[in-house]
């Protein structure tokens, strides 16, 4: 086990995932698939399954759960059309989990050492999911700039290269560089906090060399009691070093797992809230 590290700078960018982690569509999309896999005789999803999917491009997720439910001859492509017209129906009841507006607005008004913490939305939702989700929550996700929202067809992240690659957070981070006010130092990955719920999220994350907080659905948690050590040092669903990219090493001090956004730790991180 490494020896945390306790020296880290203040934290000065926020980048967020959004699906389970903002809003419940964590639980949407079980809905979704539960409706669907029941017109082929199989299901439900459970979180042994859907553990696999958080985080990743919609067509993996496809088909990995495909696989799963050992349905060869249902097409991925007919699946995902059919899947798409449920969660037409069913995103807009999406709500923000607890913690969520407090959180951000707070974030958006804070300092840290007289300069202002900047924030970035980073999710593997396309576009159109996205609008879905969101429209009706436009006062919360306010918060984020048109040029600092990276979505998951944004065409700087390489095609195959979501999560757990590093790639849209490098990208979401660059965002808020480029958009930073006059005379504001360049903000480095290791001033970065990541908000996440799903593993992949965290991998991408401790990838690309930022700070994580995980906050996992309570059946997510579940699947890797014991295990979360490994997780938040960014060592892949078993623990296992994916690619010799990858940093984290267990109990670094790079990661820490939160039950909920209630009550979020802004003086740990260096984040004065002016309360």
């Amino acid at each position: 086990m490494a020896k945390p590290r306790t020296d880290f700078p203040p934290v000065r960018a926020c980048l967020f995932d959004m699906d389970g982690l903002l809003i419940n569509t964590e639980d949407i999309y079980t809905i979704c698939h539960n409706i669907l896999l029941q017109t082929h005789n199989a299901g439900p999803m459970t979180w042994d399954i859907k553990s696999q999917l958080q985080g990743r491009p919609a067509n993996e997720s496809i088909l990995r759960l495909l696989s799963f439910f050992n349905l060869p001859q249902v097409n991925p492509e007919t699946y995902t059309t059919d899947l798409h017209k449920v969660q037409e129906r069913e995103f807009p009841n999406a709500k923000p989990l607890p913690g969520v507006e407090a959180l951000l607005q707070t974030l958006s008004t804070s300092e840290n050492g007289g300069r202002k913490i900047h924030i970035a939305l980073a999710t593997s939702s396309h576009e159109g999911h996205f609008k879905l989700k969101t429209q009706h929550l436009e006062d919360m996700f306010g918060v984020f700039t048109k040029e600092r929202r990276i979505l998951g067809d944004d065409k700087r992240i390489p095609k195959g290269r979501g999560k757990p690659s590093p790639d849209i957070y490098l990208v979401a981070l660059k965002a808020i560089n480029d958009t930073l006010d006059e005379g504001e130092d360049e903000i480095k990955p290791e001033e970065c906090l990541v908000f996440e719920d799903g593993i992949p999220g965290v991998i991408a994350g401790r990838r690309a060399g930022m700070r994580v907080v995980w906050v996992p659905h309570p059946g997510l948690a579940n699947q890797y009691v014991g295990r979360e050590a490994e997780v938040l040092a960014g060592r892949g669903e078993g623990g296992e070093l994916v690619d010799e990219h990858q940093p984290g090493q267990v109990g670094d001090g790079w990661a820490e797992q939160l039950v909920s956004l209630v009550g979020f730790p802004y003086e740990r991180y260096g984040i004065v809230t002016g309360k």
